[in-house]
């Protein structure tokens, strides 16, 4: 690794844990978590920041650091003062989205710097799939090692990729889950995607309904509790406590909820049995991309998602 070297992070974590690795070259944080709320194509705009801004205040109280993602984006400005740019993102869908969206802004720069990406995920004699949190620090450095370079079939993939999800027809997507790639997590971070429209029977998203499947099946003594199994059994997702806890304060009226436990009600075993739809009761205005979550349903016989009526 050189100190022309552009390591774009998902997170201020692990820059300042390469930092201390004695990684060499500039950094760039990514602060954003582009797979909620609305987006568009190029996210060093006014209009872009306004519109994150908003989102993250009215449905997170979250205060937007406008200044300091500016500052950072702002070094994609300087694309030909290094000889290689690194990606450190991992395996989930929360982060396949962000990534998507950094290689866009490279190719609108019209970079010519070679790009090459580390991805957690599977690890060589360990079980599950690991987040780069959670790699030692001689793992870490085997992942630089071992990191992949994308080819412009790569990045157009990308590309493709982040322009769908700024469209209104997400559909798009189904092709590109079959399509051969240096991203190893592409395909199950976008069958997982797909997943988060309302099941047309239940009217719940996948991962809704395990979140309530997981009451069932377990012995949850809290909210609390429930967050943690959720936080551990979401699969490819890789949302963080915010985003789940937001999800299951929505799904408390399917809970039975005592100082001792959190158990499923009628109402929440009626929809585990698809015996009930509750897709009109949950509404709201929750956007992916350009894409209003609630404006389709996710059909899983025919695999698509289907216009709602």
């Amino acid at each position: 690794m050189t100190s022309n070297t552009l390591h774009i992070t998902n997170g201020s974590v692990l820059t300042e844990r390469l930092k201390v690795l004695q990684f060499s070259g500039v950094f760039l944080t990514w602060h954003e978590m582009l797979c909620e709320g609305p987006t568009d194509l190029l996210v060093d705009t006014d209009a872009f920041i306004e519109k994150r801004e908003q989102f993250l205040s009215s449905y997170y109280n979250l205060e937007y650091k406008r200044n300091e993602f500016k500052s950072e984006i702002d070094k994609l400005n300087h694309l030909d003062d290094y000889d290689e740019i690194v990606l450190w993102f991992e395996y989930d869908l929360f982060c396949h989205i962000n990534l998507i969206a950094i290689i866009y802004q490279l190719l609108a720069k019209n970079n010519t710097t070679p790009v090459s990406l580390v991805c957690s995920g599977r690890v060589e004699n360990e079980k599950g799939l690991k987040a780069i949190g959670e790699l030692k620090s001689f793992q870490l450095k085997n992942h630089y090692k071992n990191r992949v370079i994308l080819y412009d079939s790569d990045l157009e993939l990308a590309k493709t990729c982040w322009e769908i999800y700024n469209s209104k027809d997400h559909n798009k997507f189904k092709p590109l889950i079959v399509t051969s790639s240096s991203f190893e997590y592409l395909t199950n971070c976008l069958k997982a995607h797909l997943r988060r429209f309302p099941d047309s029977r239940s009217g719940l998203s996948t991962l809704e309904f395990n979140i309530i499947k997981l009451v069932k099946n377990n012995n949850i003594k809290s909210l609390h509790h429930l967050l943690g199994y959720a936080l551990h059994y979401q699969g490819f997702y890789g949302f963080g406590d915010i985003q789940l806890k937001r999800i299951i304060d929505k799904l408390s009226p399917f809970f039975t909820i005592t100082e001792e436990q959190v158990t499923v009600n009628r109402e929440g075993n009626l929809v585990l049995n698809h015996l009930k739809n509750v897709h009109d009761q949950l509404e709201n205005d929750l956007i992916f991309g350009a894409v209003n979550k609630y404006d389709y349903y996710f059909n899983k016989k025919e695999n698509k998602l289907i216009k709602t009526v």
